[in-house]
């Protein structure tokens, strides 16, 4: 560990949202004991995407630092179902479920952390050793009354919606395990705010020294509005092939390129400020973006996967192809899909469906830059794609 207290401190809350509580945190660094740095992750899903890697990527610049992450899945909470930022109760996983899909976890945590600097924990061990009254004794360390002040909670409480008992559980619990694992500092996204705050007071109930909080920003997602969700379909896998990921990440828009450079790029700030200039005095924005696609596939696949990547964009798109003024538009849809003939028309790329299929019998639409055939293609809810129409008509059209 070279870097000053200061110098740690600074880079911890680069790219945060909220550091909890600062001086306390300058206290235990000021020790020269590696942190036990914990973030918990529940397999609600099998695979792990780049709104998942701003957390990790966090974890590995503590690491750096040379502190001890505590990789938790919490395989026992995801049979619980946390609400956090929902209005309604997130069903449950059984078993089986959360047992597979943290084996999926474990395979693609160490893209991005250090093996030896790792320690994957399941909440499992623990608490399914509680029994009936160890969890009622939790349970007393904290009221009702505080539950409420969970803005999810506060909000469903007084607009009559239900509450199962069971959700209070949940924050209880992912606070137990700050005291299970005797952790300094806890990472998690802005919307687990209160469940970090818990464990902070679970650990002082429990006479341990009380654990700092690092929120980070949640990502956006392909569609500039959501947060990054596999069930919303906005998402960029960290699994997926490297083709997928570059064009995906050269469909997001020119404003929310900087957004994720911000939280994903390991590039040097003063790098970022450097491109933002370029920018501002006419650089091509989609010229960064290439730049950051590669080094996102590159992470998670290779560098030759990654020039590969930049070809094919290259000769689907050809160069320079893509206007820079390309117009952006949500189109609104009943239900889950949408023909492609219909968005067409209603983006403004045809007048009517007719010539939407007319075009497809002529080989002048593209999506994605690929050429579609299937004229009963759908578009599914909250995906972005770009569409061409014959060699002048672009859009880049998100569904919602």
């Amino acid at each position: 560990m070279n870097k000053t207290v200061n110098q740690q401190i600074e880079k911890i809350k680069y790219g945060s949202h909220e550091l909890l509580i600062e001086k306390e945190l300058e206290s235990k660094l000021g020790t020269g004991k590696p942190l036990r740095v914990k973030a918990g992750f529940d397999p609600t899903a099998p695979d792990l995407h780049l709104g998942h890697a701003v957390l990790l990527n966090k974890m590995r610049q503590l690491q750096e630092l040379g502190h001890h992450v505590l990789f938790l899945i919490g395989d026992f909470t995801g049979m619980i179902g946390d609400p956090s930022g929902k209005n309604t109760t997130r069903p449950p996983l059984t078993r089986e479920e959360v047992a597979e899909n943290a084996r999926s976890y474990t395979d693609q945590v160490f893209k991005i952390l250090h093996p030896e600097q790792t320690e994957i924990v399941f909440n499992s061990v623990w608490m399914d050793k509680f029994g009936a009254a160890d969890l009622i004794r939790l349970a007393s360390a904290y009221t009702v009354a505080r539950m409420l002040e969970r803005d999810d909670f506060e909000k469903r409480y007084h607009g009559n919606q239900s509450i199962a008992i069971h959700e209070f559980l949940y924050p209880l619990v992912q606070g137990y395990d700050s005291v299970a694992l005797k952790a300094d500092l806890e990472l998690g996204g802005t919307d687990q705010k209160f469940n970090l705050l818990v464990g902070r007071e679970l650990q002082k109930h429990f006479g341990q020294s009380q654990q700092c909080i690092l929120t980070m920003p949640l990502l956006e997602g392909l569609d500039g509005i959501n947060k990054m969700s596999k069930s919303l379909k906005n998402y960029v896998g960290i699994t997926e092939n490297p083709k997928e990921i570059f064009g995906k990440l050269m469909s997001v828009s020119d404003q929310l390129m900087w957004r994720y450079i911000e939280l994903l790029s390991s590039e040097p700030p003063e790098t970022v400020r450097k491109w933002r200039q370029e920018v501002a005095a006419g650089r091509n924005p989609r010229d960064i973006k290439v730049i950051f696609a590669q080094e996102i596939v590159a992470r998670f696949h290779s560098r030759n996967a990654a020039e590969s990547a930049l070809v094919d964009f290259e000769t689907r798109f050809k160069r320079g192809a893509l206007p820079d003024d390309m117009p952006e538009k949500t189109v609104r849809i009943d239900g889950e899909a949408v023909r492609l003939t219909l968005l067409m028309k209603q983006a403004g790329l045809t007048a009517s469906t007719s010539e939407s299929l007319r075009m497809i019998d002529q080989g002048a639409v593209r999506v994605n830059g690929e050429k579609v055939e299937d004229k009963s293609r759908e578009i599914q809810l909250k995906e972005t794609i770009v569409v061409q129409v014959g060699k002048r008509k672009f859009a880049r059209i998100t569904t919602a």
